[in-house]
């Protein structure tokens, strides 16, 4: 696969942070990078270098292995202390061949080497082929890591390109199957109509990682979140879903209260203010407020906060 290809495979121009103390090199490589299809940020010096993986992870490091006061092998030595950069591939430029300088290199965490004088061709295919390696390595991490919950990687226009098993599940929730089938095959499959506009509003509105968004339907309270996937373009949406009858009930049974005075309790821990839970279970504010006397009387406690504590605590480890 040529650099052009492999560029237009990851859907972005892929990173490189080249780190030399010498000036001239750092023209020629980045020069040489660019023409090739590279965004390219650069470094006279290894603590330069940390200082720029401190705001930004680009997808590959070529890495001076001789510079004044730290040399290249210990800035890999730093750069792999940092757990967001333990994938990180590092390639070593030297022109130090004996055999245990290579070696060296390899052992702080080096991925390979090209020597010195650098030759454009070599070193755009090898930076190449571990940007490739290494996104597919970070993309299958992220997968692997989501499968046991409801998630899916999506592109910016909600088509999903992977989906884990209880997201599959969860997902059909929000389907209105005579209207919005959904293709089971990931790739062709989109989100459903009313995810589908909140994820496209949330990207208008610049893609906030803190955004949640909730759907309610009965007892179930459904929330829905995005944050960016390792591939450019591309997010990971997460799924999750409460039956509030479930918490009702279990917290029911701990504190022997009422249904009522339960469903309070719960939505008290929640945060909401006697209006609004008013509001929520379609009864008076002045309702809410006598069952929230009473389920103070039962619980032993004077404050919104401490019945909070003993609800949240309830709910957490339901076997106490």
């Amino acid at each position: 696969m040529q650099v052009s290809e492999a560029s237009e495979w990851l859907g972005e121009r892929p990173v490189v942070l080249i780190v030399d103390d010498t000036p001239d090199n750092l023209a020629f490589l980045s020069d040489t990078l660019r023409a090739n299809g590279y965004t390219v940020l650069v470094a006279l010096s290894g603590e330069a270098a940390l200082k720029c993986l401190s705001r930004v992870t680009p997808d590959v490091v070529l890495l001076d292995a001789m510079m004044p006061d730290m040399d290249g092998f210990e800035t890999c030595l730093r750069i792999k202390r940092d757990n967001r950069h333990e994938h990180l591939p590092v390639i070593f430029m030297t022109s130090l061949t004996e055999s245990e300088h290579v070696v060296k290199g390899f052992r702080v965490g080096g991925i390979d080497y090209v020597t010195k004088p650098v030759r454009p061709e070599e070193v755009c295919a090898r930076i190449g082929a571990h940007v490739l390696r290494s996104r597919a390595q970070a993309y299958a991490h992220v997968a692997l890591s989501l499968n046991a919950r409801a998630a899916l990687i999506v592109s910016c226009d909600g088509t999903i390109l992977w989906r884990s098993p209880q997201a599959a599940r969860q997902i059909a929730a929000y389907v209105d199957q005579t209207v919005h089938p959904m293709d089971p095959l990931p790739g062709t499959a989109r989100l459903p109509a009313v995810l589908r506009n909140w994820f496209v509003d949330w990207l208008a509105r610049g893609a906030r990682s803190d955004a949640v968004q909730e759907f309610t339907a009965g007892n179930v309270r459904r929330s829905v979140t995005a944050t960016p996937a390792p591939a450019a373009g591309e997010w990971i949406v997460m799924l999750s879903e409460t039956d509030d009858s479930v918490s009702r009930d279990a917290l029911s049974s701990r504190f022997g209260l009422t249904t009522r005075e339960a469903e309070v309790l719960l939505w008290v821990s929640r945060g909401k203010t006697n209006r609004d839970i008013g509001d929520i279970l379609g009864t008076a504010p002045r309702t809410v407020n006598k069952h929230v006397e009473h389920l103070f009387r039962k619980l032993l406690v004077e404050t919104r906060a401490a019945a909070t504590a003993l609800a949240v605590k309830a709910l957490a480890d339901p076997t106490r």
